[in-house]
Protein backbone atom coordinates (compact mmCIF):
# COMPACT_ATOMS: atom_id res chain seq x y z
CA UNK A 1 0.00 0.00 0.00
CA UNK A 2 1.25 3.47 -0.85
CA UNK A 3 0.26 6.29 1.52
CA UNK A 4 2.43 9.39 1.51
CA UNK A 5 2.10 12.13 4.13
CA UNK A 6 2.80 15.82 3.65
CA UNK A 7 2.74 17.48 7.05
CA UNK A 8 2.57 21.20 7.75
CA UNK A 9 2.84 22.99 11.08
CA UNK A 10 3.53 21.86 14.61
CA UNK A 11 4.98 18.79 16.30
CA UNK A 12 1.46 17.70 17.19
CA UNK A 13 0.68 17.40 13.48
CA UNK A 14 3.87 15.35 13.04
CA UNK A 15 2.76 12.95 15.77
CA UNK A 16 -0.75 12.70 14.34
CA UNK A 17 0.56 12.03 10.84
CA UNK A 18 1.90 8.68 12.05
CA UNK A 19 -1.56 7.78 13.36
CA UNK A 20 -3.04 8.83 10.00
CA UNK A 21 -0.53 6.66 8.13
CA UNK A 22 -1.42 3.64 10.27
CA UNK A 23 -5.18 4.13 9.86
CA UNK A 24 -4.97 4.72 6.11
CA UNK A 25 -2.79 1.68 5.47
CA UNK A 26 -4.98 -0.46 7.72
CA UNK A 27 -8.03 0.64 5.69
CA UNK A 28 -6.36 -0.47 2.46
CA UNK A 29 -5.85 3.01 1.02
CA UNK A 30 -3.58 2.86 -2.04
CA UNK A 31 -1.72 5.45 -4.11
CA UNK A 32 -2.83 8.29 -1.87
CA UNK A 33 -1.26 11.49 -0.60
CA UNK A 34 -2.56 12.86 2.69
CA UNK A 35 -1.94 16.57 3.26
CA UNK A 36 -2.07 17.33 6.99
CA UNK A 37 -2.55 21.09 7.04
CA UNK A 38 -1.86 23.98 9.40
CA UNK A 39 -4.10 27.03 9.89
CA UNK A 40 -1.95 29.22 12.14
CA UNK A 41 -1.39 31.80 9.38
CA UNK A 42 -2.96 32.56 6.02
CA UNK A 43 0.45 31.80 4.50
CA UNK A 44 0.32 28.26 5.92
CA UNK A 45 -3.06 27.75 4.26
CA UNK A 46 -1.79 29.20 0.97
CA UNK A 47 1.21 26.86 1.02
CA UNK A 48 -1.06 23.87 1.60
CA UNK A 49 -3.23 24.76 -1.40
CA UNK A 50 -0.14 25.33 -3.54
CA UNK A 51 1.28 21.97 -2.48
CA UNK A 52 -1.97 20.18 -3.33
CA UNK A 53 -1.88 21.58 -6.87
CA UNK A 54 1.77 20.63 -7.29
CA UNK A 55 1.17 17.07 -6.09
CA UNK A 56 -1.66 16.61 -8.59
CA UNK A 57 0.54 17.87 -11.43
CA UNK A 58 3.34 15.49 -10.48
CA UNK A 59 1.09 12.52 -9.62
CA UNK A 60 -2.13 12.91 -11.62
CA UNK A 61 -3.42 9.47 -10.60
CA UNK A 62 -2.85 9.98 -6.87
CA UNK A 63 -5.82 10.34 -4.53
CA UNK A 64 -5.40 13.49 -2.42
CA UNK A 65 -6.96 13.61 1.03
CA UNK A 66 -6.78 16.89 2.96
CA UNK A 67 -7.01 17.04 6.73
CA UNK A 68 -5.63 19.02 9.67
CA UNK A 69 -6.47 22.42 11.12
CA UNK A 70 -6.99 24.26 7.83
CA UNK A 71 -9.28 21.46 6.63
CA UNK A 72 -11.22 21.78 9.89
CA UNK A 73 -11.65 25.56 9.65
CA UNK A 74 -11.94 25.90 5.84
CA UNK A 75 -13.44 22.58 4.78
CA UNK A 76 -15.47 23.88 1.86
CA UNK A 77 -12.55 25.85 0.43
CA UNK A 78 -10.52 22.64 0.14
CA UNK A 79 -13.52 20.61 -1.00
CA UNK A 80 -13.96 23.03 -3.90
CA UNK A 81 -10.48 22.25 -5.22
CA UNK A 82 -10.76 19.79 -8.14
CA UNK A 83 -7.52 18.13 -7.07
CA UNK A 84 -8.96 17.02 -3.70
CA UNK A 85 -10.80 13.72 -3.35
CA UNK A 86 -11.74 13.93 0.35
CA UNK A 87 -11.61 16.37 3.27
CA UNK A 88 -11.39 14.99 6.82
CA UNK A 89 -11.64 16.96 10.05
CA UNK A 90 -9.20 16.80 12.95
CA UNK A 91 -11.25 14.23 14.85
CA UNK A 92 -12.05 12.13 11.77
CA UNK A 93 -8.44 11.89 10.62
CA UNK A 94 -7.44 9.84 13.67
CA UNK A 95 -10.27 7.31 13.56
CA UNK A 96 -10.44 4.13 11.51
CA UNK A 97 -14.00 4.65 10.31
CA UNK A 98 -13.37 7.73 8.15
CA UNK A 99 -10.55 5.98 6.29
CA UNK A 100 -12.80 3.06 5.42
CA UNK A 101 -14.98 5.30 3.27
CA UNK A 102 -17.88 7.67 3.60
CA UNK A 103 -18.83 11.16 2.58
CA UNK A 104 -16.45 13.33 0.60
CA UNK A 105 -16.37 15.98 3.34
CA UNK A 106 -16.30 14.52 6.85
CA UNK A 107 -15.75 17.37 9.29
CA UNK A 108 -17.61 17.27 12.59
CA UNK A 109 -18.05 19.96 15.27
CA UNK A 110 -14.61 20.03 16.90
CA UNK A 111 -16.04 21.80 19.97
CA UNK A 112 -17.94 18.61 20.77
CA UNK A 113 -14.70 16.69 21.32
CA UNK A 114 -14.23 15.98 25.04
CA UNK A 115 -11.31 13.53 25.23
CA UNK A 116 -7.96 12.69 23.70
CA UNK A 117 -8.11 9.17 22.35
CA UNK A 118 -4.92 7.11 22.80
CA UNK A 119 -3.33 6.13 19.49
CA UNK A 120 -0.25 3.96 20.09
CA UNK A 121 2.61 4.82 17.75
CA UNK A 122 5.62 2.54 17.32
CA UNK A 123 7.82 5.00 15.45
CA UNK A 124 7.80 8.35 13.69
CA UNK A 125 9.10 8.03 10.17
CA UNK A 126 12.10 10.25 9.52
CA UNK A 127 12.45 11.42 13.13
CA UNK A 128 15.04 10.41 15.73
CA UNK A 129 13.06 11.88 18.63
CA UNK A 130 9.53 10.77 19.42
CA UNK A 131 6.65 13.22 19.68
CA UNK A 132 4.11 12.14 22.26
CA UNK A 133 0.74 13.90 22.34
CA UNK A 134 -0.43 14.53 25.90
CA UNK A 135 -3.01 17.25 25.25
CA UNK A 136 -5.13 18.78 22.49
CA UNK A 137 -7.18 21.95 22.04
CA UNK A 138 -7.14 25.27 23.88
CA UNK A 139 -9.53 27.00 26.27
CA UNK A 140 -8.04 30.45 25.69
CA UNK A 141 -9.17 32.86 23.01
CA UNK A 142 -6.24 34.99 21.95
CA UNK A 143 -7.60 37.57 19.53
CA UNK A 144 -5.23 36.60 16.69
CA UNK A 145 -5.60 32.83 16.93
CA UNK A 146 -7.81 30.52 14.87
CA UNK A 147 -6.40 27.31 16.37
CA UNK A 148 -9.09 26.69 19.04
CA UNK A 149 -11.60 26.52 16.18
CA UNK A 150 -9.42 23.91 14.48
CA UNK A 151 -8.59 21.93 17.61
CA UNK A 152 -11.48 22.48 20.01
CA UNK A 153 -11.32 22.99 23.75
CA UNK A 154 -8.50 21.72 25.93
CA UNK A 155 -8.50 18.03 26.79
CA UNK A 156 -5.78 15.78 28.17
CA UNK A 157 -4.59 12.21 27.76
CA UNK A 158 -4.82 10.41 31.12
CA UNK A 159 -1.46 10.00 32.81
CA UNK A 160 -1.52 6.20 32.71
CA UNK A 161 -2.05 6.33 28.94
CA UNK A 162 0.87 8.73 28.56
CA UNK A 163 3.07 6.31 30.51
CA UNK A 164 1.95 3.37 28.38
CA UNK A 165 2.79 5.17 25.16
CA UNK A 166 6.10 6.47 26.49
CA UNK A 167 7.14 2.93 27.49
CA UNK A 168 6.27 1.75 24.00
CA UNK A 169 8.41 4.43 22.38
CA UNK A 170 11.36 3.84 24.69
CA UNK A 171 11.05 0.12 24.07
CA UNK A 172 11.32 0.83 20.35
CA UNK A 173 14.65 2.57 20.84
CA UNK A 174 13.83 6.25 21.18
CA UNK A 175 16.31 8.05 23.44
CA UNK A 176 14.34 11.31 23.55
CA UNK A 177 10.62 12.01 23.87
CA UNK A 178 9.04 15.40 23.23
CA UNK A 179 5.73 16.06 24.97
CA UNK A 180 3.41 17.82 22.52
CA UNK A 181 0.00 19.42 22.42
CA UNK A 182 -1.70 22.69 21.59
CA UNK A 183 -1.39 24.10 25.13
CA UNK A 184 0.55 21.51 27.11
CA UNK A 185 0.90 23.66 30.23
CA UNK A 186 -2.89 23.39 30.64
CA UNK A 187 -2.44 19.62 30.90
CA UNK A 188 -4.67 17.80 33.37
CA UNK A 189 -7.32 20.44 34.16
CA UNK A 190 -10.02 18.19 32.69
CA UNK A 191 -8.82 14.97 34.37
CA UNK A 192 -9.84 13.53 37.74
CA UNK A 193 -7.80 15.22 40.45
CA UNK A 194 -6.59 17.87 37.96
CA UNK A 195 -2.92 16.76 37.80
CA UNK A 196 -0.54 19.34 36.34
CA UNK A 197 2.16 19.05 33.69
CA UNK A 198 4.88 19.03 36.34
CA UNK A 199 3.40 15.92 37.98
CA UNK A 200 3.31 14.18 34.60
CA UNK A 201 6.94 15.08 33.88
CA UNK A 202 8.10 13.82 37.28
CA UNK A 203 6.19 10.56 36.92
CA UNK A 204 7.60 9.92 33.44
CA UNK A 205 11.16 10.46 34.63
CA UNK A 206 10.63 8.34 37.75
CA UNK A 207 8.95 5.37 36.07
CA UNK A 208 11.08 5.38 32.92
CA UNK A 209 14.69 5.45 34.14
CA UNK A 210 15.75 4.13 30.71
CA UNK A 211 14.44 7.31 29.01
CA UNK A 212 17.56 9.37 28.36
CA UNK A 213 15.97 12.72 27.53
CA UNK A 214 12.57 14.33 27.98
CA UNK A 215 11.77 17.58 26.21
CA UNK A 216 8.80 19.94 26.18
CA UNK A 217 7.29 21.57 23.13
CA UNK A 218 6.04 25.17 23.27
CA UNK A 219 4.74 26.27 26.68
CA UNK A 220 2.79 29.18 28.13
CA UNK A 221 4.94 30.53 30.95
CA UNK A 222 1.99 31.87 32.95
CA UNK A 223 0.66 28.31 33.36
CA UNK A 224 3.90 26.70 34.57
CA UNK A 225 3.39 24.96 37.93
CA UNK A 226 5.70 24.47 40.91
CA UNK A 227 6.40 20.80 40.14
CA UNK A 228 7.55 21.66 36.64
CA UNK A 229 9.91 24.33 37.97
CA UNK A 230 11.23 21.83 40.51
CA UNK A 231 11.77 19.25 37.77
CA UNK A 232 13.73 21.78 35.71
CA UNK A 233 15.91 22.46 38.76
CA UNK A 234 16.51 18.84 39.79
CA UNK A 235 16.04 16.52 36.81
CA UNK A 236 18.99 16.51 34.43
CA UNK A 237 17.06 14.34 31.95
CA UNK A 238 14.51 17.12 31.49
CA UNK A 239 16.18 19.12 28.75
CA UNK A 240 17.22 22.73 29.50
CA UNK A 241 15.36 24.29 26.59
CA UNK A 242 12.01 26.03 26.76
CA UNK A 243 10.15 27.49 23.80
CA UNK A 244 7.85 30.23 25.10
CA UNK A 245 4.63 31.57 23.64
CA UNK A 246 5.47 35.23 24.33
CA UNK A 247 4.01 36.84 21.17
CA UNK A 248 4.93 40.45 22.04
CA UNK A 249 6.90 42.72 24.34
CA UNK A 250 4.43 45.57 24.84
CA UNK A 251 1.76 45.42 27.55
CA UNK A 252 -0.91 47.23 25.54
CA UNK A 253 -0.49 44.89 22.59
CA UNK A 254 -0.47 41.88 24.93
CA UNK A 255 -3.83 43.04 26.29
CA UNK A 256 -5.19 43.53 22.77
CA UNK A 257 -3.99 40.02 21.98
CA UNK A 258 -5.83 38.83 25.11
CA UNK A 259 -2.67 37.24 26.42
CA UNK A 260 -2.58 36.46 30.14
CA UNK A 261 0.96 37.62 30.94
CA UNK A 262 2.65 40.99 31.01
CA UNK A 263 6.09 42.00 29.79
CA UNK A 264 7.32 41.94 33.40
CA UNK A 265 5.89 38.43 33.89
CA UNK A 266 7.90 37.13 30.91
CA UNK A 267 11.14 38.68 32.10
CA UNK A 268 10.60 37.44 35.66
CA UNK A 269 9.84 33.90 34.48
CA UNK A 270 13.00 33.68 32.39
CA UNK A 271 15.06 34.99 35.30
CA UNK A 272 13.50 32.50 37.71
CA UNK A 273 14.12 29.51 35.45
CA UNK A 274 17.68 30.63 34.72
CA UNK A 275 18.42 30.76 38.45
CA UNK A 276 17.02 27.23 38.82
CA UNK A 277 18.72 25.88 35.68
CA UNK A 278 21.69 28.07 34.66
CA UNK A 279 22.30 26.18 31.39
CA UNK A 280 18.76 26.76 30.08
CA UNK A 281 18.17 28.23 26.62
CA UNK A 282 14.96 30.01 25.65
CA UNK A 283 13.24 30.24 22.30
CA UNK A 284 10.06 32.20 21.70
CA UNK A 285 7.24 32.96 19.28
CA UNK A 286 6.90 36.68 18.54
CA UNK A 287 4.39 38.36 16.22
CA UNK A 288 5.46 41.40 14.20
CA UNK A 289 2.96 43.98 13.02
CA UNK A 290 -0.05 43.19 15.21
CA UNK A 291 -2.89 45.70 14.58
CA UNK A 292 -2.28 49.11 16.21
CA UNK A 293 1.41 48.29 16.86
CA UNK A 294 3.44 51.52 16.86
CA UNK A 295 7.18 51.76 16.35
CA UNK A 296 7.68 52.21 20.10
CA UNK A 297 5.57 49.12 20.81
CA UNK A 298 7.57 47.12 18.29
CA UNK A 299 10.80 48.36 19.86
CA UNK A 300 9.68 46.80 23.15
CA UNK A 301 9.45 43.42 21.41
CA UNK A 302 13.00 43.86 20.12
CA UNK A 303 14.17 44.83 23.60
CA UNK A 304 12.38 41.86 25.19
CA UNK A 305 14.66 39.51 23.24
CA UNK A 306 17.63 40.82 25.22
CA UNK A 307 15.79 41.21 28.52
CA UNK A 308 14.66 37.57 28.43
CA UNK A 309 18.01 36.51 26.92
CA UNK A 310 16.32 34.57 24.16
CA UNK A 311 18.52 32.54 21.81
CA UNK A 312 16.04 31.40 19.15
CA UNK A 313 13.13 33.33 17.64
CA UNK A 314 10.16 32.04 15.67
CA UNK A 315 8.90 35.21 14.00
CA UNK A 316 5.36 35.51 12.63
CA UNK A 317 4.42 38.47 10.45
CA UNK A 318 0.88 39.22 11.60
CA UNK A 319 -1.65 37.45 9.43
CA UNK A 320 -5.35 38.30 9.91
CA UNK A 321 -7.39 35.13 10.25
CA UNK A 322 -11.07 35.49 9.28
CA UNK A 323 -13.36 35.10 12.28
CA UNK A 324 -10.85 36.34 14.85
CA UNK A 325 -11.19 39.69 16.69
CA UNK A 326 -7.76 40.84 15.52
CA UNK A 327 -8.89 40.61 11.90
CA UNK A 328 -11.42 43.38 12.67
CA UNK A 329 -8.87 45.69 14.28
CA UNK A 330 -7.11 48.53 12.37
CA UNK A 331 -4.50 46.77 10.23
CA UNK A 332 -0.93 47.86 9.50
CA UNK A 333 0.43 48.14 5.99
CA UNK A 334 1.75 44.78 4.76
CA UNK A 335 5.09 46.29 3.76
CA UNK A 336 5.55 47.64 7.29
CA UNK A 337 4.65 44.26 8.80
CA UNK A 338 7.21 42.53 6.57
CA UNK A 339 9.86 45.09 7.46
CA UNK A 340 9.32 44.63 11.20
CA UNK A 341 9.38 40.86 10.78
CA UNK A 342 12.69 41.23 8.93
CA UNK A 343 14.13 43.28 11.79
CA UNK A 344 13.00 40.70 14.32
CA UNK A 345 14.58 37.91 12.28
CA UNK A 346 17.84 39.88 12.10
CA UNK A 347 17.68 40.19 15.87
CA UNK A 348 17.11 36.46 16.05
CA UNK A 349 20.22 35.82 13.96
CA UNK A 350 22.26 38.07 16.24
CA UNK A 351 21.19 36.40 19.50
CA UNK A 352 21.67 32.95 17.98
CA UNK A 353 25.19 33.95 16.91
CA UNK A 354 25.92 35.14 20.44
CA UNK A 355 24.61 31.88 21.89
CA UNK A 356 26.74 29.85 19.50
CA UNK A 357 29.79 31.85 20.57
CA UNK A 358 29.24 30.74 24.18
CA UNK A 359 29.22 27.07 23.17
CA UNK A 360 32.60 26.98 21.42
CA UNK A 361 35.06 24.86 23.41
CA UNK A 362 32.33 23.20 25.45
CA UNK A 363 31.50 19.49 25.62
CA UNK A 364 27.91 18.63 24.76
CA UNK A 365 25.73 15.52 24.78
CA UNK A 366 24.34 15.46 21.25
CA UNK A 367 21.43 13.39 19.95
CA UNK A 368 22.35 12.51 16.38
CA UNK A 369 19.87 12.94 13.54
CA UNK A 370 19.84 12.17 9.85
CA UNK A 371 21.80 14.34 7.47
CA UNK A 372 24.94 14.62 9.58
CA UNK A 373 23.52 16.87 12.28
CA UNK A 374 22.51 16.53 15.91
CA UNK A 375 21.01 18.55 18.75
CA UNK A 376 22.49 19.53 22.09
CA UNK A 377 20.55 19.50 25.34
CA UNK A 378 19.58 23.13 24.58
CA UNK A 379 18.27 22.03 21.15
CA UNK A 380 21.10 23.84 19.40
CA UNK A 381 21.94 22.23 16.02
CA UNK A 382 25.40 20.69 15.62
CA UNK A 383 27.09 19.74 12.34
CA UNK A 384 28.82 16.40 12.97
CA UNK A 385 32.42 15.87 11.90
CA UNK A 386 31.71 12.28 10.83
CA UNK A 387 28.65 10.21 10.03
CA UNK A 388 27.07 8.68 13.13
CA UNK A 389 24.08 6.40 13.49
CA UNK A 390 20.92 8.51 13.96
CA UNK A 391 19.28 8.29 17.35
CA UNK A 392 22.41 7.91 19.48
CA UNK A 393 23.66 10.27 22.16
CA UNK A 394 27.35 11.11 21.91
CA UNK A 395 29.61 13.43 23.87
CA UNK A 396 31.21 15.91 21.48
CA UNK A 397 33.57 18.86 21.72
CA UNK A 398 32.33 22.01 20.01
CA UNK A 399 35.09 23.39 17.79
CA UNK A 400 33.26 26.38 16.30
CA UNK A 401 30.15 27.53 14.47
CA UNK A 402 29.06 28.97 11.14
CA UNK A 403 26.51 31.46 12.47
CA UNK A 404 23.65 29.00 12.16
CA UNK A 405 24.86 25.82 13.84
CA UNK A 406 27.66 24.49 15.99
CA UNK A 407 30.52 22.53 14.45
CA UNK A 408 31.75 19.42 16.23
CA UNK A 409 35.47 18.67 16.46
Amino acid sequence: MSVDLVTFGCRLNIAESEVIRHQAVKAGIDDAVVVNTCAVTSEAVRQARQTIRRIKRERPDARIVVTGCAAQTEAQAFASMPEVERVLGNEEKLGAQAWQGGERVAVSDIMAAKTVRPHPVDHLEGHTRAFLQVQNGCDHRCTFCIIPFGRGNSRSLPMDEVLTQARRLVGNGYREIVLTGVDITSYGADLDGAPRLGALVKRLLKELPELARLRLSSIDSVEVDADLLDALATESRLMPHLHLSLQHGDDIILKRMKRRHSRADAIAFCGQVRRLRPDVAFGADIIAGFPTETEDMFARSLALVDECRLTQLHVFPFSPRPGTPAARMPQLDRALIKERARRLREKGKAVLHAHLDTQVGSHRAVLTERGGIGRTEQFTPVRLAAALRPGTIVRLTIAGHDGRQLLAA
